[in-house]
């Protein structure tokens, strides 16, 4: 019996392996679709959440994103940590002052592992409050299941890459802010590594890249939010001739007052 359930394991996981559409690629199958990662997918599978795997849709520094099928032909993205490639030191300072993160160990795997639930929970805690983000569905060690952000198959482009129209423009630039402000203020949240590279627009704006996202006890956390209101206020300066740093700060403080005498009431 163990004896069959093995060779069900590795035909499942060989078939996850011809699926793989970049599998022609091979850096992108050593570096990605090691035997733990087409195990991940095997679970993932076997609980109904991934039934096909597609092609790629992006290359991050530590992460590949694949597009997917779930139940019903949901499109979904597939978020996979590269193990062996991730940066371990970048990927500790935004874990170990984190105080959900305290028992994580040294090692590269279960710090990379730490990384997907960190994103996952992030995630869940930004949409709680009203922030647009990806929903995400399941997490099995370095691989988060998504929603896709896109249509018919088709991922969204990066904020970067769309030219926006004078009053689309404000009231893109007028949302992101409000999502700086309710991470802050809500979530008790910082995005930490917020650009025009880490948002998606479909129409109104879908941040992504969650994973170091900090708490506000984080000891970088003041550092982290300062470079995400002069990003945001540089791109939209530069290309759109808007933005204000003083009046993002502003709301913070105001609107962060409101929301500790709504706890307190």
């Amino acid at each position: 019996m163990k004896r069959r359930k093995e060779e069900e394991l590795d035909a499942r996981i060989d078939l996850f392996r011809r699926r793989i559409k970049d599998a022609n690629d091979l850096k992108v199958r050593d570096d990605v679709f090691d035997t733990r990662t087409l195990m991940n997918l095997y679970y993932l599978s076997k609980k109904g959440y991934v039934e096909a795997l597609g092609g790629s849709i992006s290359r991050g520094k530590e992460a590949n994103v694949f597009h997917a099928l779930g139940r019903g032909g949901k499109h979904l993205a597939l978020k996979i940590y590269r193990v062996a490639t991730s940066d371990f030191k970048a990927m500790q300072d935004y874990i170990l002052g984190d105080p959900r993160f305290r028992s994580v160990k040294g090692n590269k795997r279960s710090l990379v592992n730490a990384w997907t639930r960190k994103e996952y929970r992030n995630l869940l805690r930004a949409e709680e409050v009203g922030v647009r983000v990806p929903h995400p569905y399941a997490v099995r060690e370095n691989i988060l299941v998504m929603d896709f952000v896109g249509t018919d198959g088709a991922a969204a482009p990066l904020l970067r890459e769309v030219a926006l129209e004078g009053e689309e423009a404000e009231r893109a630039y007028r949302r992101i802010a409000d999502y700086i402000v309710l991470l802050h203020n809500r979530a008790g949240l910082v995005h930490a590594d917020l650009s025009e590279f880490n948002i998606l627009y479909d129409g109104e704006p879908v941040l992504i890249d969650m994973g170091q996202a900090v708490t506000l006890d984080h000891p970088n956390a003041m550092e982290f939010l300062k470079r995400d209101i002069s990003n945001l206020v540089r791109f939209f300066r530069e290309r759109y001739g808007i933005g204000s740093e003083d009046d993002i700060w502003s709301r913070i403080a105001s609107e962060e007052k409101d929301a500790q005498m709504e706890r307190g009431s």
